[in-house]
């Protein structure tokens, strides 16, 4: 089944806690992204920090990687948390553990965060998809055990926006119709045989697929609608543009965004390859929160920037500067959505080594993300073999960090 037909099947609702978010973007930075390059920076350990200088943000005692100069000028929107800490030390189980909360397993596919968001508070627009997948890997957006139907719709170019949602030119609106009418009478006695869920649901796909061919709100996929004023505040990189696209969508009623950043896997000339990073980053992250607060959009979006560790205090010298894969500690930041800006939560020792104070879990980050959308983080939803999962497993929300 196609993905993005797959997204459109009706959504189960839930009763849900109040909450500031109503939706999400969620940019992950694939690969581990060093802390110490960019959140979390020692500057009082030159043998720690390399060539890496820290500059002063917008808030006091609030430092960031020299090459972040625009997101030090929003970080009073901004909360960091220096105190993340997972096990998983490997890319595969770290991106798919901060994707689903759970650890992977040969026997289950868990949904993912998007996907529990769509299954607890369905869909804002019901004309569009409901979780869109800019740049990311289908095998950590997806819908796990809810289905098909609660996985990303994925993008790959974000200048492309949607495929396959648009009528040929060689095909009439009135042959189109002629068409649909033909397949679903070649259909309907299949569907009388055969009533099940899966055949009902896929019955309901392909209705709600052709109505969003036809739908106003296809332009929220179109970059080109955007002046070039706007696209210039972000960048001209794919991620920036990406981030661009994820404002436009959650603009027009997407509830959740992926849009992803890889090459944050430094072992060989870290300090070059986190400039690369963060010049991308850095326009796009702060042109996006500016974007988002100007039109009255931050207050109720949660931004999130996530990835799966860090990097490690040693540098190595023999790998041209390099850091390896460092879980115990590491940085991920929130926005928007009710949280307050301008702070700092956890702090790890004077080399980023250790958590020293007020760890979170990869399942405590997931839970404050449930509880700023209003999802109850406690509540129990079954899979189909009759085990018991929550959004973020045993985590609980970091309570804190809430204006």
């Amino acid at each position: 089944m196609i993905p993005w037909l797959a997204m459109m099947a009706p959504t189960a609702h839930a009763a849900a806690s109040s909450g500031s978010a109503k939706r999400v973007i969620y940019l992950f930075m694939s690969g581990g992204m060093s802390h110490l390059d960019t959140f979390d920076p020692k500057p009082k350990k030159k043998d720690v920090m390399g060539p890496m200088e820290a500059i002063a943000s917008n808030v006091d005692d609030v430092f960031v990687g020299q090459h972040l100069p625009e997101t030090a000028k929003v970080m009073d929107k901004v909360c960091v948390i220096n105190s993340m800490t997972s096990r998983q030390g490997a890319h595969e189980q770290g991106t798919y553990i901060m994707h689903t909360s759970y650890a992977m397993r040969g026997t289950i596919q868990h949904p993912s965060l998007g996907a529990w968001a769509m299954k607890m508070s369905g869909r804002i627009n019901p004309e569009i998809p409901g979780y869109v997948a800019i740049d990311s890997s289908q095998e950590v957006t997806s819908g796990g055990f809810f289905g098909a139907k609660y996985a990303a719709a994925p993008i790959g170019s974000p200048e492309a926006g949607l495929k396959d949602v648009h009528r040929s030119g060689a095909v009439s609106e009135d042959a189109f119709e002629r068409r649909l009418a033909l397949a679903d009478r070649l259909n309907e006695k299949f569907h009388g045989r055969f009533q099940n869920a899966d055949v009902g649901a896929y019955q309901e796909l392909y209705r709600e697929a052709t109505r969003l061919m036809k739908s106003e709100d296809l332009k929220a996929f179109n970059l080109a609608e955007e002046p070039e004023s706007m696209r210039k505040l972000y960048g001209s990189g794919r991620f920036s543009q990406g981030c661009l696209l994820a404002r436009r969508l959650v603009e027009h009623g997407v509830r959740f965004v992926e849009v992803q950043l890889g090459g944050w896997d430094t072992h060989f000339d870290n300090f070059a390859g986190v400039r690369g990073r963060c010049q991308e980053f850095d326009q796009a992250y702060a042109g996006l929160l500016r974007d988002l607060e100007s039109r009255g959009l931050l207050q109720d979006t949660l931004v999130v920037v996530a990835t799966e560790f860090g990097r490690t205090p040693e540098i190595k010298e023999e790998h041209q500067l390099g850091r390896d894969h460092h879980p115990s500690a590491f940085s991920c930041l929130l926005a928007g959505g009710g949280v307050k800006g301008g702070m700092r939560y956890g702090e790890t020792d004077s080399k980023g080594a250790k958590v020293r104070s007020q760890p979170v879990e990869v399942q405590d980050f997931n839970a404050t993300i449930a509880h700023a959308l209003g999802i109850p983080h406690e509540q129990v939803v079954m899979s189909p073999s009759r085990r018991p999962f929550r959004i973020a497993d045993q985590g609980q929300p970091v309570m804190e960090v809430f204006a």
